[in-house]
Formats: C-alpha cells, structure tokens, sequence
C-alpha cells in the first residue's frame, strides 16, 4: 500500500535525494521537520556535520543555505544555524511539503492546509471554466481517462488526479494559481493516502469513489459554466473531507 510520502515523490517524479549537497538538505530538513531536531536548537558544527555526511565544507554550506531559503534555519553570524518554528518555514515548496507528509501532518495541520486548498482549487474551476482553451478540454479528457485506466494502480491513479487538477490550475490564467501546483501535490496525495488507509478502494478501483463528482466537473469545464465548475470541484474537496473523517475512525471491535 502507497504511503502519502511516496505518492508526493511520484506526482513530482522525483525519488528521495541520495548524493551530495541533495542528500543534506533532505537528511536535515526531514529531521527538523519531523522534530528529530528540535526548534531554537543550533545545528552541529561545521566539522561534525561534514563527517556525519560525508561531504565537503562547500556542499555542506550550499545545502544550509537552501534549506535558510526554506525557511527551516537561521545562519547567525558568532552564534550558529539555529532550527527554525514551523510558522517561519515555506509550506508552498514542495519539499517542505513532503518532510511535513513523511512525519504525520497533525489534524491541526490538515484542518488548515483544507482552507487554503479549498480557496485555491474553487477559484482554480471557476477561471478555468471562463479561460479554458481546446487544448486544456483535451488534457482534462485524457487525464480523467487516465484516472479509470489506472484506477486499480495508486500511485498512477494519483498522477491522473494530480495532473488532471494541475491543467484546471493552468487553464486559470492566473500565474499565482499555476505556481501553487505543490499544494495540488500535496492535497492529492492526503486524498489518496486517506482512502487508502480507510478502505475506500473497492474492488472496481480508486476512480469510482468520486466519479460523479468529476463527471459534473469535467462537463462544467466543457460547458464554460464557472459557478457549475465550482460547484462540482466543491462537491469533490467534501467528498476528500468525508474520506479523511473515514480515516480516523478506530477499527470496529466485537463486544466483550
């Protein structure tokens, strides 16, 4: 079974970085994002870091300076690579997004992630319901046709669903919502990684769960209806939250 972690590395088609400065920032980062770190704290030396990595003073700094660029650390000058509060870092890069799936986001986390995506993906349908061109219809076609070939797949099904959202961001014409594609990532693959743990995968596949919901969707768009767009892409973040309230339910038990 998909954990959410791996869908997230396949709708992005990158794998875990395993050489040079990559494999710093992915080991550092997914530590303090996981809290094997602890915020105020100050980063290892120089010296000690580079030995537990095994790489070069010039790598080692690059890769801190990356991960300050994410807003997980402060470099201060006589003091050290201080680790960073949640509330400095960067939660639309992608990265930080992954650390957050592979440590367990909280409800408290989801919860909020769920308003900005809802904002996001309804505003997303209604423009692209109103800018959509030939060539966007004709993606969305071929993604949702994806979507029930791969059905039975997880993390194929999962590219469908993302790519399948990601050209609806495009056909938007609004650069700020075609550069939020790693929120895209990252609701599909809580989505996904929901129905997964809760069962909701019938025997038919993964597609079925919501094929009504993206039927009016896709016929909204066809049709240049944007409230109808809205309406429908709404219909389908309800029906994620119903598959996350399933998630958390405990196992039935027998009666003692």
């Amino acid at each position: 079974m998909s954990e959410p972690g791996s869908l997230i590395r396949t709708l992005s088609g990158r794998q875990a970085a395993r050489n040079y400065h990559s494999y710093v920032i992915n080991e550092v980062g997914a530590a303090i994002v996981g809290g094997a770190m602890a915020v105020g704290s100050i980063l290892p030396g120089d010296a000690e870091m580079m030995e537990r990595f095994g790489v070069s003073r010039t790598v080692l700094r690059e890769a801190l300076k990356t991960l300050e660029a994410k807003g997980l650390v402060e470099a201060r000058a006589k003091v050290g690579t201080r680790v960073l509060p949640q509330a400095r870092w960067n939660l639309f890069d992608r990265q930080v997004l992954l650390w957050v799936l592979e440590s367990g986001p909280s409800p408290a986390f989801l919860d909020s992630f769920g308003i900005v995506r809802r904002s996001l993906q309804l505003e997303a349908a209604g423009l692209a319901a109103r800018h959509r061109e030939a060539e966007h219809i004709r993606l969305l076609r071929y993604w949702q046709t994806q979507r029930q070939v791969m059905s039975h797949q997880p993390e194929p099904f999962a590219m469908a669903e993302f790519e399948l959202f990601r050209v609806i961001c495009e056909a938007s014409a609004n650069p700020f919502i075609r550069a939020a594609s790693g929120l895209v990532e990252f609701g599909v693959a809580i989505d996904i990684g929901a129905r997964l743990t809760a069962g909701l995968a019938p025997a038919q596949g993964l597609a079925p769960r919501d094929a009504t919901e993206h039927l009016a969707l896709m016929t909204a768009l066809e049709a240049g209806e944007p409230q109808a767009a809205r309406a429908a892409m709404q219909a389908l973040l309800d029906r994620a939250l119903l598959d996350r309230a399933a998630e958390d339910q405990p196992p039935a038990t027998g009666a003692i």
